[in-house]
């Protein structure tokens, strides 16, 4: 893990017990690494509630609610895919803040429509977590290898929902 990575999870712990905010997210091409980054800084128990790792498409149906026609006709690397994960997350939890990543971290894998690189994020607050919420989702194009792909993921959601506990919500993405 980065030296950035560790700043950013412990800066984003603070923000959370500061506000008292409770984190989950749900996790795809990053098979946990977001959560290993959290969990990493010491006490984070007290703002991390749980993670979930729904590399499948059924996982992602039966953990988070995902539905089936979602993933049919967006597939599971796509902004609709990445909204339901991320309210699937908050309700099956007992967090306030619900972050999703899923994409294709590569080498293999991507299309002229998905290309190696490209991942999408969801973020959802307790206010949002319902079927019909409005659940704010972002698409990144990163270079790399799979690993650097993987590690940018990390970053971008620690620094986003940091901005989100800093700034509010229409901030991710700055």
């Amino acid at each position: 893990m980065s030296d950035r990575t560790q700043t950013l999870a412990q800066q984003m712990g603070d923000a959370c017990l500061a506000r008292g905010v409770v984190i989950t997210g749900a996790e795809s091409c990053t098979g946990g690494l977001v959560a290993g980054a959290i969990t990493s800084v010491s006490g984070s128990s007290a703002w991390f509630d749980c993670g979930f790792i729904t590399y499948s498409n059924e996982a992602k149906h039966v953990l988070l609610g995902v539905r089936v026609e979602t993933l049919e006709r967006f597939g599971a690397v796509s902004e609709e895919t990445a909204a339901e994960m991320a309210n699937g997350a908050l309700i099956n939890s007992r967090a306030t803040l619900a972050f999703s990543v899923t994409g294709v971290a590569g080498p293999s894998g991507g299309t002229a429509q998905k290309p190696v690189g490209m991942v999408c994020f969801g973020f959802a607050n307790k206010a949002s977590a319902s079927a019909s919420a409005t659940t704010s989702v972002y698409t990144k194009h990163f270079v790399g290898d799979r690993a650097q792909i993987r590690a940018q993921s990390v970053e971008f959601v620690l620094a986003a929902l940091l901005r989100v506990l800093s700034d509010g919500a229409e901030s991710v993405n700055r």
